[in-house]
């Protein structure tokens, strides 16, 4: 068994990855610079101030421990999923 087939992958994939490492296939210029796209997608430029329980509060904060997250990052982060609908209202 070799290591691509160590690697789980199918005849395809592993017909790819030796294109790749043979050196046949070549990286393609789009002409879109989607590094800088998502840095200003993702840019934090706008501070706001909320008022919240302190129950709430410290149940972010509970859970932003738990997840290795500062407090304001977990915030922001659900914030950013329900506005680009990634999380949906419970119903």
């Amino acid at each position: 068994m070799t290591a691509k087939n160590k690697a789980g992958l199918d005849a395809y994939e592993s017909e790819i990855l030796e294109a790749f490492e043979s050196g046949k296939l070549k990286p393609v210029d789009s002409g879109t610079d989607y590094q800088t796209i998502a840095r200003n997608t993702m840019r934090k430029n706008r501070k706001i101030n909320i008022r919240i329980s302190e129950n709430d509060l410290s149940a972010l904060q509970r859970r932003a421990a738990r997840e290795g997250l500062p407090c304001q990052t977990l915030i922001g982060s659900v914030l950013h999923k329900f506005a680009s609908g990634f999380m949906k209202e419970a119903i």
